[in-house]
């Protein structure tokens, strides 16, 4: 649907898998090490701390550690945008937890019978609609016509374009 869109891989999804790569008892440290990845202040930071994760666990763990450095530049993409929307862009879960429902929700009618596909479509949008009362707003979502413009953020900070002179 959007073709030039970049995209942009769930830390939380990446952080189970990096955890799955490793024994229980470094699952820990991990955890923490990936969250100062992933919570950094820049992407300059976060580079840092990736380098880290992969010296401290890289000898040992060397699939856990090629999850995250294979994956840097999709992982590490929510720099690019305004610092207000990290904390949205990190993560699918909230469109996860919108469509959980309504999956839970199509399994038992379907179990107990199933109903017309109108019904079916009615029942998705009440859920996903009752749903919206628990969203969270999106934060600086005056910004979100600039980020669709194509405006450039650095740091988490829009650059100002210099005008050329004619």
């Amino acid at each position: 649907m959007f073709p030039a869109a970049r995209h942009q891989r769930c830390w939380v999804h990446k952080a189970r898998n990096v955890s799955n790569c490793l024994p229980k008892s470094a699952q820990p440290s991990a955890t923490k090490a990936l969250q100062e990845i992933y919570k950094a202040e820049d992407r300059a930071h976060a580079e840092k701390a990736i380098e880290a994760f992969a010296k401290t666990y890289g000898m040992k763990w060397p699939k856990a550690v090629a999850k995250i450095t294979d994956d840097r530049e999709e992982l590490l993409a929510f720099y690019d945008f305004p610092a207000e929307h990290w904390v949205h862009l990190r993560t699918t879960n909230p469109i996860e937890s919108t469509f959980s429902t309504v999956k839970l929700r199509t399994k038992v009618t379907r179990a107990g019978g199933g109903g017309s596909p109108a019904a079916a479509l009615a029942m998705v949008f009440k859920l996903v609609e009752s749903a919206q009362a628990r969203w969270r707003a999106i934060t600086g979502a005056h910004l979100v016509p600039l980020v669709r413009a194509g405006a450039v953020f650095e740091y988490g900070i829009l650059v100002e374009r210099e005008e050329q002179a004619a």
